[in-house]
């Protein structure tokens, strides 16, 4: 059974040796009613470029979130700089080689059981696309993380990933899919389409929308809620669950557009109709969501009960749920959806409030009531409130600078919190956009 959430427990850079226009860039979906700026390169020269090189170079910052953002009060030079210093760090503890040539992984342990999770390998591949510029090896790293995570396809969907690895590259636990990680590569797949074409050796835009439909057929409930996973079956306790981390509305409104399926709007329709139940029923004075929900697909969602699938904080805000702020925030910044703002807003005022805006306050793990029960704060924890931070309306320059110190001072942690970081810096650093 496929599931990743609670598994993760547990350099200087010379920047000027890069070209002025070669650094890097994050992923985040966009909507296509959205008040978003045109992020389209602008070219001095109209004649026809046979290699105009990639569309989104680090340090380019040609990605626009919406035109209010806030934006961390550092010079940029410094914002890039620390960025691409902790990528250096994050590839050299996190990369490694699969067992066949040209295979690259993300090494999950010992954070995870397995030495290698699906989730990983779309993080891995969204942080690959985004170095482009920076990292000269960045489109090998790419397609090195694709050849691998095709290498190990699901025994249930075959268009989609096996959930974990051993070090052996042997598929455990269940060779079924975990639907978290295949959304990211899919999204990372649409993304180095927009990033470098799809002429090369792997074609982008065909193999992304091959695994769209095979995540909308298997991983997709008819009601258009999101499964856990293609290993959910009709009649478990699970097929009407959900779980609030895998609700990426940037993502699917990414998918929309570009395969034309207009049941991906269904989809965060759906989500946001979870997510703001759950904020005004069942956390109303923090605006905190669970890890899992049950009875997703019905007008009353609920948080899931202890050892619904993970342990007994399976209705808490979690390991998984503490990527919800990274993950509408996305959606908020670069679609302009209002609620997006509205769900990562309500969260940000209480963490303001719980921590007085003193990020070193956070804990890693809620009730839904605010009672806290996890240890000191962790960057899967932190990170996310500092995307959602940008998010116009209960946030302040002050609360985002706090973040942003609080993340660039930490000391590297494990794959999960670091993966996240990683993610985030991107976007925090101005160097997201969308495909």
């Amino acid at each position: 059974m496929a599931s990743e959430g609670d598994l993760a427990l547990d350099a200087e850079i010379d920047l000027d040796a890069a070209p002025d226009d070669t650094l890097l860039s994050d992923d985040l979906p966009i909507s296509e009613d959205a008040p978003v700026s045109d992020d389209t390169p602008v070219s001095d020269d109209a004649s026809p470029d046979p290699d105009p090189g990639p569309r989104f170079p680090f340090g380019a910052h040609r990605g626009r979130p919406i035109a209010d953002a806030l934006r961390v009060g550092l010079p940029q030079e410094e914002l890039d700089r620390e960025t691409a210093a902790f990528y250096e760090i994050w590839k050299a503890r996190y990369l490694a080689p699969g067992c066949a040539e040209g295979e690259l992984r993300v090494r999950s342990a010992p954070a995870t059981e397995a030495f290698t999770v699906s989730e990983g390998q779309g993080y891995g591949m969204l942080i690959a696309v985004m170095m482009e510029g920076y990292d000269p090896d960045a489109r090998a790293t790419f397609d090195g993380l694709y050849r691998y995570a095709r290498a190990h396809p699901s025994n249930i969907t075959p268009g989609l990933m096996a959930w974990a690895q051993d070090a052996r590259c042997r598929d455990i636990d269940g060779a079924d899919a975990a639907t978290d990680g295949d959304l990211d590569i899919a999204y990372a797949l649409l993304k180095a389409n927009r990033q470098w074409g799809s002429d090369g050796a792997i074609d982008y835009a065909a193999e992304g929308q091959a695994m769209i439909r095979a995540i909308l057929e298997a991983e997709i409930h008819p009601a258009n809620s999101v499964l856990l996973g293609d290993w959910v079956g009709r009649g478990t306790q699970w097929y009407t669950g959900t779980r609030t981390s895998d609700l990426m509305t940037g993502h699917f409104a990414a998918f929309g557009a570009a395969t034309g399926e207009a049941r991906w709007g269904e989809v965060a329709d759906r989500a946001y109709r979870i997510v703001e139940h759950l904020q005004a029923e069942h956390a109303p004075g923090t605006g905190l969501v669970p890890d899992f929900v049950v009875d997703a697909t019905t007008d009353r969602p609920a948080p899931a009960p202890a050892d619904w699938l993970e342990g007994r904080h399976d209705g808490h805000y979690g390991w998984n749920a503490c990527r919800v702020p990274w993950r509408l925030g996305m959606h908020a910044l670069f679609g302009g959806d209002a609620r997006a703002q509205r769900a990562v807003s309500v969260l940000t005022r209480w963490f303001r409030e719980e921590t007085g805006d003193r990020p070193g306050r956070l804990r890693s793990g809620y009730r839904l009531d605010g009672r806290a029960f996890g240890e000191g704060p962790s960057m899967a924890f932190t990170a996310p409130l500092a995307l959602a931070a940008m998010v116009p309306g209960e946030s302040d320059q002050a609360w985002l600078d706090a973040l942003w110190a609080a993340i660039a001072a930490a000391p590297a942690e494990e794959y999960f919190g670091d993966s996240i970081k990683m993610l985030v810096m991107i976007v925090v650093s101005n160097n997201g956009w969308s495909p």
